[in-house]
């Protein structure tokens, strides 16, 4: 089964490993291979590799909005972003784009113990295409209210906007969260960790049991993670984001879904004894 991950910079990416080993636990024979792209190639290399028997894709930044626009059908999750982070092609031309994102993030957390997400007061912080990636997820799962807090307030209402009738939601700029309620789930959704720098945070955003998670892995989760170990905030990083998403689009291709939790263990430690 031909599968590959669009992207730029993709050459870290950890995709053709996690896909690897949900293959090796389903037994199927995958050739899964990461590909740089950018807009102007991407379309003629997806439909390469749906033309030479592909059955699928991934796809990172930038390209999500651009996969979603190549799909001749899409999920309501994809409708809901604008964006795709998988493809399945059924045949040359016919193309169904899913974002996985939301589904693998509410996985995630409610895997995580003394997180909870129904009737909780969340903030996601950024409103750019990682924020919008999982809004609509994050509503599904019943919170008390979503806070989009980003630094152009314009943004945050247009994201908000175009979620409206979905929840509870609201939005401000990050100084606007010293005068809120405080939160029960914080998300980091910015990219400012691939830079080093971690974005604004204070402890009183807390409640007493608040949790902060980063859609960030590896060393762009280094800098948040520090300033949360810091104030002495509960932390996780995104991988386990990143497996649960993959999960999601492995199932799409192949009707089989893998043991996420052996994957992760194998990711943050190396195979199980």
């Amino acid at each position: 089964m031909r599968l590959a991950v669009f992207g730029k910079p993709v050459i870290h990416s950890l995709s053709p490993r996690i896909h690897g080993l949900f293959a090796d636990q389903c037994g199927l024979n995958i050739d899964y291979r990461a590909i740089e792209a950018t807009p102007a190639n991407f379309p003629g290399l997806v439909a390469g590799l749906a033309e030479s028997g592909g059955r699928g894709c991934n796809i990172t930044a930038p390209l999500k909005h651009e996969a979603w626009k190549l799909a001749g059908r899409c999920s309501e999750s994809a409708s809901l972003a604008h964006a795709a982070n998988t493809l399945v092609f059924d045949g040359p031309g016919n193309i169904y784009a899913d974002s996985t994102d939301g589904m693998g993030l509410v996985n995630d957390l409610n895997s995580l113990p003394g997180c909870r997400l129904r009737g909780a007061r969340i903030c996601l912080l950024g409103a750019g295409g990682a924020a919008a990636s999982v809004l609509g997820a994050l509503l599904g799962s019943q919170p008390e209210i979503v806070y989009i807090a980003n630094r152009t307030r314009s943004r945050a209402m247009e994201l908000a906007r175009s979620h409206s009738g979905l929840g509870e939601l609201d939005f401000g700029t990050p100084a606007d969260l010293d005068t809120a309620a405080p939160f029960d789930l914080i998300i980091n959704a910015t990219s400012l960790g691939h830079g080093g720098e971690a974005t604004a945070l204070s402890p009183a955003w807390f409640t007493a049991q608040g949790f902060c998670y980063d859609m960030n892995y590896g060393d762009a989760a280094r800098p948040l993670q520090a300033l949360c170990k810091k104030e002495c905030v509960p932390y996780s990083d995104g991988l386990g984001m990143l497996v649960s998403q993959a999960a999601l689009s492995f199932s799409l291709w192949t009707g089989q879904t893998p043991d996420t939790i052996r994957v992760l263990q194998e990711l943050r430690t190396g195979p199980a004894d």
